[in-house]
């Protein structure tokens, strides 16, 4: 059951397939709201597929996944208005030429004309108060003071050190009071300290109540971890063996339980993988599951515009 804000996240036989191959395949969980889920592996190992898959934004193919009591694929759209992205290539990444005043008053601008009351609109100071309010909470939330940036909230993003991007995109996606938060790259180009201190303010978020999933390519200690391979690897240990897959997902019949895979587009170089899951329910009893490498970010964006599922 979900916490009042919280969503609980499971997963059984989650696949998506494209067109050379499985992007991911038979991921299983089970995450209570509050949850910090990893999503650890090598880049081009399916973990940002896997990412829009579960907050919505892309269609499996096979298998089903709950979120937040919504079943995906069928509820995909209520998943997504209660699921926020933080820093993803091509999806939502930070606009390198805006301030940070710029991206903090963008949101609140979108904020009150998708998410506000039309009596909002008739009290535009209150609006505005509000909008103050939410960005005040949402920055010291993540923990970002701008009057340490150089020029405070006239810092251009290209000027800003990267874990100081990655508090900025968490202010902006928590402005929503999302319950579930997805993050891409969380670990990326950071150093050791600041890797530390990026996880650590993941973890106060889920001790906050909010979900959060995190691709990385190393699981911090303590998290419930998603693991993703390249199955080239798999492939080169000894006593395995992977039987080619010679179908395509363009052409396999929409079924209920195998939907269609038009963003399945979005794995042009796909290849299969091994993942493991472990819950916090049986801790050391990982699953096995196969999955396959993902896009980089500009074919992933490309295949949201084209589907509308952005």
């Amino acid at each position: 059951m979900d916490s009042p804000h919280g969503a609980a996240v499971s997963a059984e036989g989650f696949g998506l397939k494209g067109p050379r191959g499985w992007v991911f395949r038979g991921v299983g969980l089970t995450a209570p709201p509050g949850s910090l889920v990893a999503v650890e592996g090598p880049s081009g190992s399916g973990r940002t597929c896997l990412l829009l898959a579960l907050t919505g934004r892309m269609r499996p193919t096979e298998g089903h996944a709950e979120v937040g009591g919504a079943r995906l694929p069928g509820r995909a759209a209520a998943v997504r208005a209660f699921s926020a992205l933080g820093p993803v290539p091509g999806v939502s990444e930070l606009d390198p030429a805006f301030t940070v005043a710029e991206h903090l008053r963008e949101r609140a601008l979108l904020r009150r004309r998708f998410d506000g009351s039309p009596r909002s609109l008739l009290r535009p100071g209150a609006a505005r108060a509000a909008s103050r309010a939410a960005i005040d909470t949402a920055l010291d939330t993540v923990g970002l003071d701008l009057a340490a940036l150089p020029k405070a909230e006239r810092t251009s993003v290209r000027d800003l050190e990267r874990l100081e991007a990655l508090r900025l995109s968490l202010a902006l996606a928590l402005m929503g009071r999302p319950r579930l938060l997805a993050v891409d790259d969380t670990d990326l180009k950071l150093s050791g300290p600041e890797r530390a201190a990026a996880w650590r303010l993941l973890r106060g978020l889920a001790d906050g109540g909010t979900t959060v999933l995190a691709v990385c390519g190393e699981a911090p200690e303590g998290a419930l971890t998603v693991r993703t391979e390249d199955r080239r690897e798999r492939m080169d240990a000894p006593g395995t063996t992977d039987a080619p897959d010679t179908s395509d997902a363009e052409d396999a019949p929409a079924t209920p339980d195998a939907p269609d895979t038009s963003t399945a587009e979005a794995a042009p170089d796909a290849t299969g993988t091994t993942a493991t899951t472990a819950t916090e329910d049986t801790p050391g009893a990982p699953a096995t599951t196969t999955t396959g490498s993902t896009t980089n970010g500009k074919e992933t964006a490309d295949a949201l515009t084209r589907t509308g599922r952005a």
